[in-house]
């Protein structure tokens, strides 16, 4: 028995990927496949954790079997996260699987199934992690109707992104901005192959800022300019932050610059800081 469905694969979000160039950066993009359809996100270049925000539909999706079956028992959907090289073809990078969430054609898209909630999964390479995926996948059954019967697809538009289709509202994080301010003060050599002329580069979020460059680091290790600073939107659930990607390069002569070395804050929730409620603060003052 043939049975008609959408997949609406929600690309959100990966992190801690795999540095697949030399400068220990990726310009990852992600092919999802599922039975005999693919299709691929946008590349985003020089981050380790990109922040596709994209929506991948795949209509007229046609599988064999009871209705049952699909339901809790659905096919698998595998995702593959690949480095976008500017000669050659794309370097693997990790590869990952999810079961969608199964909507019939008779059921009500409502909670606790619907929509779905974004979730991790682990991504491989070899036997190797190397990243997680921040994304969701429903699989929703064309009934009689056709697919006009399919529920909406509510979310932000943006025109300069043209036919990209934003993660859905109710699906997206709810996002808050945040100033990451970054204080540098100088370079110490702790296992620090040999540089000349350091600087560091501190991204998060695809958003991200680079220190004063220090012209002669034997002379002088310290930095010029101690305080930098970016804003950038972070979901306000803590647990879906990307980490905070530290690198230590060293600028050659031509505008080359070599990597030195890096470090992945995994967790900003102890630099976070909220200013008290004025509100409170007064009631305090006077209660």
């Amino acid at each position: 028995e043939k049975q008609v469905f959408q997949l609406r694969a929600h690309m959100y979000q990966a992190r801690s990927l795999f540095a697949a160039d030399s400068s220990g950066l990726s310009d990852p993009f992600a092919r999802v496949f599922f039975i005999s359809q693919s299709q691929c996100t946008e590349v985003l270049n020089e981050t380790l954790c990109p922040t596709w925000d994209q929506l991948l539909v795949f209509d007229n999706v046609e599988l064999y079997g009871e209705a049952h079956e699909m339901r809790d028992d659905p096919p698998i959907i595998v995702i593959e996260i690949y480095d976008q090289d500017t000669v050659g073809k794309a370097d693997f990078m990790g590869r990952t699987f999810a079961k969608p969430v199964v909507k019939m054609s008779d059921e009500h898209y409502c909670p606790p199934r619907f929509p779905p909630q974004l979730e991790y999964y682990q991504i491989y390479r070899g036997n190797s992690t190397a990243g997680d995926l921040l994304a969701a996948f429903e699989l929703l059954q064309i009934g009689p109707g056709g697919k006009s019967d399919l529920p909406s697809i509510d979310g932000p538009t943006d025109i300069d992104r043209g036919p990209i289709l934003p993660v859905p509202l109710g699906i997206r994080p709810v996002l808050s901005k945040y100033r990451v301010e970054v204080i540098t003060l100088d370079l110490k050599r702790v296992n620090l192959a040999q540089v000349d002329r350091p600087r560091v580069d501190i991204e998060c979020a695809g958003r991200g800022v680079q220190s004063a460059l220090i012209q002669n680091y034997k002379k002088n290790p310290n930095f010029s300019t101690l305080v930098k600073w970016f804003e950038v939107d972070l979901p306000e659930n803590e647990l879906l932050h990307p980490p905070l990607n530290i690198r230590v390069v060293d600028c050659r002569a031509f505008g080359r610059y070599t990597l030195v070395g890096s470090h992945a804050v995994s967790s900003l929730r102890k630099f976070i800081y909220r200013p008290p409620d004025k509100k409170a603060q007064h009631w305090n003052m006077t209660g």
